[in-house]
């Protein structure tokens, strides 16, 4: 349920892209993570710092794609997300010397430093790729193929790189059960 809540905006993005166009579909996708940031602070109280970057990418992006009828905007949003994930992980962990995969993920499993560092280079580069990747399908094929690719392209290149992730983990994760008493 929260992947199908992640991915709430995109999916309507793309429902109102296929029967009204690009710049009705933005408006929707704006709508829809306010209404995403709305329903969590009401249910949870505190909305996840991700959550509020997207809503401000979307709002920054989309906004300029509807005031100024250019969808080279919207396009550019999901890149400018990935890339600034890819930042954060860096930033985050070369300057400030904090794993932030670790953060997010310790209370789930216990992994070794150099696993840990890893996961956090591989969901670094990984968001770095995914953002050139939707810039080259973004200028190189119809809008159409754009919005199909978001959804469907990138969300399945997404589960692709986590079941890898997980697999290349479950041989760590299992050392690390074998040696709890």
């Amino acid at each position: 349920m929260k992947i199908l809540f992640d991915l709430f905006p995109v999916i309507l993005f793309f429902i109102v892209f296929k029967v009204a166009g690009v710049f009705a579909a933005t408006a929707a996708a704006i709508a829809a993570t306010f209404v995403q940031v709305a329903w969590v602070k009401y249910h949870h109280g505190k909305v996840d710092t991700m959550l509020w970057v997207s809503l401000g990418i979307i709002t920054v992006f989309g906004g300029a794609t509807l005031l100024l009828h250019d969808e080279t905007f919207i396009k550019w949003k999901p890149t400018i997300l990935y890339w600034f994930f890819t930042v954060t992980l860096l930033f985050s962990a070369l300057v400030l010397k904090k794993n932030l995969m670790r953060a997010l993920l310790h209370e789930k499993m216990t992994l070794p430093d150099f696993v840990w560092h890893r996961l956090n280079l591989a969901w670094s580069g990984f968001f770095a790729l995914l953002g050139i990747l939707n810039l080259y399908v973004a200028f190189n094929f119809s809008t159409d193929a754009w919005v199909n690719f978001k959804l469907f392209g990138a969300t399945g290149i997404m589960l692709v790189f986590i079941l890898v992730q997980a697999a290349m983990l479950a041989k760590h994760v299992e050392e690390e059960d074998h040696k709890e008493p």
